[in-house]
């Protein structure tokens, strides 16, 4: 029984998935808001493309591909006094935010540039045919062509966030990952870690399962 004996109150847990969902909610919504237009620009800018021009789309691309390309934990230490510049403190959950949005932005823009480029070729062809500017073409045309997998994308990289809280309590971030470390490795407590691995998987689960619904809906 001594291995199920834990340190972590019923309340703390509450406080930390409190905490996970602030995170993910906001780096999520941050995140879109700057992956969706990186997308963009990549589709649009493409070799190919509507508006096809190899220096935007090779900046663009090449930011993505450097950011993509720094695993989480050494992107959150390099940008700490980033951090500091924006929210005032590199410690804490708000400070957990800014190496969050940058990660998964690029994610993001990967995933959905994906999910547009999978667009009939035949549905910008007709949008160009009837005489639609470019906006008009992203925005009644390829947007809801592409809207359930856009759906799926954003649910895959809210997973993959969730997973990137939990590092975040590397340094002082919160959330469910703080507690794991700081209650599960640094004081032992097994069952801290085993409550923490099933809260995850649960949240996965549901967000997950949301996300497939509302995916399936769009396509209806």
């Amino acid at each position: 029984m001594e291995a199920f004996d834990t340190r972590v109150s019923i309340q703390q847990y509450i406080d930390a998935a409190g905490e996970t969902a602030y995170m993910v909610g906001i780096s999520i919504a941050l995140g879109a808001l700057l992956g969706i237009p990186l997308a963009l620009l990549l589709v649009l800018y493409r070799p190919g493309g509507l508006r096809a021009n190899k220096y935007i789309y090779g900046v663009t691309n090449v930011v993505v591909n450097i950011i993509r390309s720094v695993p989480f934990i050494i992107l959150m230490v390099a940008i700490l006094p980033l951090t500091k510049a924006l929210v005032g403190t590199s410690i804490g959950t708000t400070a957990a935010l800014v190496p969050l949005t940058l990660y998964i932005a690029p994610f993001i823009a990967r995933l959905i540039e994906a999910s547009l480029l999978d667009v009939d070729e035949g549905i910008s062809e007709a949008a160009e045919s009837m005489g639609a500017t470019t906006w008009q073409t992203i925005r009644y045309f390829l947007l809801p062509e592409a809207k359930s997998s856009i759906i799926l994308a954003l649910t895959t990289s809210t997973v993959g966030l969730i997973g990137a809280t939990a590092m975040a309590g590397t340094i002082g971030g919160g959330g469910v990952g703080d507690l794991a470390i700081s209650y599960g490795y640094q004081q032992f407590d097994s069952f801290a870690i085993i409550a923490t691995v099933v809260i995850l998987v649960v949240v996965v689960q549901i967000i997950q399962s949301f996300g497939n619904w509302l995916a399936r809906r769009a396509r209806d």
